[in-house]
């Protein structure tokens, strides 16, 4: 296992959201830049509308509220098979096709990811699944990098009881960042459709290049960022405190230079 006397190797956690995997020529291009980064690497994906198209032809709708998916039995029989399955699967293969020894996995695989059924409150999101990075076993984790292989993870935990749950996969990104900085110099990355964290979500040249407390509470009090990335800055600024070295916020299709420093949003204490 990695020697924590020594300093810490780089590990590279990627969340992919999903427009990109709605898109079969950005995604492409998304995992071979992906397979170029010689670190190890975690890559966490989102599910895409494909699961909302193939439950409207099985005769499955979509509810959501506050653009939350409400995860009844049906549903999350359908997420299992479209996340866990065919997303995952069809991504492993695409990574294999480019030498990058990919395997994928749900939280119930080898008990990666245990998690809670999110309790009933105002609303019953029904198998919707809460995680925290105390409660992950990091053994398995460590096993899979240590012997160069490329966890690819659908946004699925399980409750211990035989139930499946379904989970944001930005939560899954930042718990496993947070759970892995005892082991590795975690660098978190969300990567979306746009250019960063922007000023005015219609110009993608208004991107805020970085982020540290300070500066975000001043954005957030005069509500000059857009409401829909505030909890991914949210988790951002989570794991910062946790031990992460840093999180990276941008477009899919610029990978590499997201990493470089030459794009997107960086978060981080100062």
């Amino acid at each position: 296992m990695t020697d924590l006397a020594n300093h810490k190797e780089p590990l590279y956690i990627i969340k992919i959201g999903g427009n990109v995997i709605d898109n079969p020529t950005g995604l492409d291009s998304f995992l071979r830049a992906f397979s170029n980064i010689e670190a190890k690497k975690i890559l966490v994906h989102g599910g895409g509308k494909i699961a909302t198209a193939i439950g409207e032809k099985s005769g499955i709708q979509s509810k959501y509220i506050d653009g939350r998916r409400i995860t009844d039995d049906a549903t999350i029989d359908l997420v299992t098979m479209v996340y866990g399955g065919l997303v995952n699967k069809k991504m492993v293969a695409d990574l294999q096709s480019i030498n990058c020894n990919a395997i994928g996995i749900t939280g119930a695989d080898a008990n990666l990811l245990p998690a809670k059924k999110r309790p009933v409150k105002e609303i019953n999101y029904g198998w919707v699944g809460d995680v925290s990075a105390e409660d992950i076993d990091s053994k398995m984790w460590l096993l899979f990098l240590e012997n160069n292989l490329v966890p690819v993870v659908a946004p699925l935990t399980h409750d211990g009881n035989g139930h499946m749950l379904n989970t944001n996969a930005d939560t899954i990104a930042s718990i496993l960042a947070v759970n892995l900085s005892s082991y590795y110099e975690v660098q978190l990355v969300f990567c979306f459709e746009k250019n960063g964290v922007l000023l005015n979500v219609d110009d993608e040249n208004s991107v805020v290049k970085q982020l540290d407390p300070d500066s975000y509470h001043q954005l957030k009090e005069s509500k000059s960022l857009f409401a829909g990335i505030l909890p991914k800055i949210d988790n951002a600024f989570d794991a910062i405190n946790k031990g992460v070295k840093e999180v990276l916020i941008g477009n899919s299709s610029q990978l590499s230079v997201l990493l470089n420093g030459e794009s997107g949003t960086k978060i981080s204490k100062k």
